[in-house]
C-alpha cells in the first residue's frame, strides 16, 4: 500500500481548484458556448458533393439563397473515417423549416446553387426555436434533479457532511468540464448533457469508494484523528481508483479520436471528466469532509 500524504497537501489543491473554477467561469462569460442545433434551434444539414469546396465557396453559394446564410456554420467532415470519392460538409443555419414545402424549397435552392457538383442531402435535422428552448430547459433540469437525488442518497447512506463534500466535488467537476467545452468550442448538445450525467455517476462512484473506506476506518480506529483516517483510506484505495480511471480514460479517448462527430461531444466530456473526477475525489471531496467533521466536533465541544 502506498503512503502518500494526500491530506497534507489539501489546501494547495483546494486553492488550485478555486483558481481553475475562476478561470473557466471567466472563459464561459467571455466565449460562451458553441450550442448545437438541439439547443439553439435552426437546421443542420449534412451534404455531400463529388467535388471539393472551400468554406468561402460554400458561403457564397448559400448567400445566393439568403443573404443571412453568409454567417452559417460550416464544417467539413468525413463520416466514414476513411477515403471517399465524395466530400461531406455540415451546414447549420438559424432558420427552421417546419413545413415540408419550405424544407423542400430550401433543398431545391441548395441543388440549384451547387448544380455542378451532384449534391446529396445525407441528413436533415430541424429544430424550432421553441423546441430548442424546451430541450435546453429540460436538459439542465435533469442535471439539477440528478444532483439533488445524489445529495439525498449520500445523506441517507453516510452523513450530511459526506453528501456536501460529494455534491461540491460534482459541482467542481461540472464547472471545470463546462469550461473546457467553452475554451475549445466543443459543441454543446444533448450528447454533452449525457456526458455530464455519466460523469456525475462516475465521479460519485470514486468518491463513495473513498467515503466507504473512511467510514470503515473511523469505526476501527476511534482514537485516530480524521486527517490520518482520511489519508489512510485514500492510500488504501488509490491503486484501484487510478486503474479504473486509466482504463476508462483509454476507452473514451479512443472514442474521441475515432468515434466521429456524432459522439465527439460525449467522448470529449468523459475524457476531460474522468481526469477531473478522479482528482476531485482525492483532493476536493475528502478534504471537505475533514473540514466539516472538525467543525462539527468544535461545535459539540462548545
Amino acid at each position: 500500500m502506498p503512503n502518500i500524504d494526500f491530506v497534507g497537501k489539501r489546501n494547495f489543491f483546494i486553492y488550485l481548484s478555486l483558481a481553475l473554477i475562476l478561470f473557466f467561469v471567466i472563459v464561459i462569460f467571455v466565449k460562451g458556448f458553441n450550442f448545437g442545433v438541439d439547443f439553439s434551434g435552426g437546421s443542420e444539414i449534412i451534404v455531400s458533393f463529388d467535388k471539393s469546396y472551400t468554406i468561402d465557396e460554400l458561403r457564397n453559394g448559400l448567400r445566393t439563397i439568403n443573404p443571412d446564410y453568409a454567417t452559417a456554420k460550416i464544417i467539413q467532415t468525413n463520416p466514414g473515417g476513411g477515403t471517399s470519392e465524395r466530400f461531406f460538409y455540415i451546414i447549420t443555419v438559424r432558420d427552421s423549416f417546419p413545413i415540408l414545402e419550405e424544407k423542400q424549397a430550401f433543398i431545391n435552392s441548395l441543388e440549384e446553387s451547387f448544380s455542378d457538383s451532384n449534391l446529396n442531402i445525407e441528413q436533415f435535422n430541424d429544430v424550432s426555436g421553441y423546441a430548442a428552448r424546451e430541450i435546453r430547459s429540460y436538459a439542465w433540469y435533469a442535471v439539477i434533479i440528478a444532483l439533488m437525488v445524489l445529495l439525498a442518497y449520500i445523506t441517507i447512506r453516510f452523513q450530511f457532511s459526506y453528501a456536501v463534500g460529494a455534491i461540491l466535488a460534482l459541482a467542481h467537476d461540472v464547472l471545470i468540464t463546462l469550461g473546457f467545452y467553452s475554451l475549445f468550442g466543443i459543441e454543446m448538445n444533448l450528447t454533452a448533457i449525457a456526458a455530464f450525467l455519466t460523469l456525475a455517476g462516475y465521479s460519485l462512484n470514486d468518491t463513495i469508494v473513498i467515503y466507504d473506506r473512511i467510514r470503515e476506518n473511523r469505526s476501527k480506529n476511534h482514537g485516530m484523528d480524521i486527517e490520518r483516517v482520511t489519508n489512510k483510506s485514500i492510500n488504501e484505495v488509490i491503486v484501484r481508483s487510478l486503474n479504473t480511471s486509466l482504463t476508462t480514460f483509454i476507452v473514451v479517448f479512443i472514442m474521441l479520436l475515432l468515434g466521429g462527430r456524432s459522439i465527439a461531444s460525449f467522448a470529449f466530456g468523459l475524457t476531460v471528466g474522468v481526469i477531473i473526477g478522479t482528482y476531485s475525489s482525492l483532493y476536493i471531496a475528502s478534504p471537505i469532509v475533514i473540514s466539516m467533521v472538525k467543525r462539527r466536533k468544535k461545535t459539540q465541544k462548545a
